[in-house]
């Protein structure tokens, strides 16, 4: 398999982690957690994309914030995959805290 399309593989198993991961959630029927982990997940796509020929280290920056993401609660995930973007320089794509009520 040449690096291309095993980076190609990398990207499609953390798109699949991140639909799962929204499929569980949404069986959960907990409204605004759910409306917070799709925008996680569409930044989270887009960091995917925008690092697919980035360094190895940006890659597993990416791959860290999304297994973080799938496996903690949705507000965990959003401070920890925030703070990976700042690192990244992706300050365009951080997800402001939502509002407590």
């Amino acid at each position: 398999m040449d690096e291309r399309r095993s980076l190609r593989h990398e990207s499609e198993v953390l798109m699949r982690q991140l639909d799962g991961h929204l499929a569980r959630l949404e069986a959960r029927k907990i409204e605004h957690e759910f409306a917070l982990a799709v925008r996680i997940a569409e930044q989270l796509r887009q960091l995917i994309g925008d690092t697919l020929r980035a360094s190895a280290v940006d890659r597993a920056r990416v791959r860290a914030a999304v297994h973080y993401f799938v496996v903690r609660p949705v507000h965990l995930g959003l401070w920890v995959v925030n703070d990976i973007l700042r690192d990244l320089g992706r300050d365009d794509l951080l997800i402001p805290e939502p509002a407590l009520s």
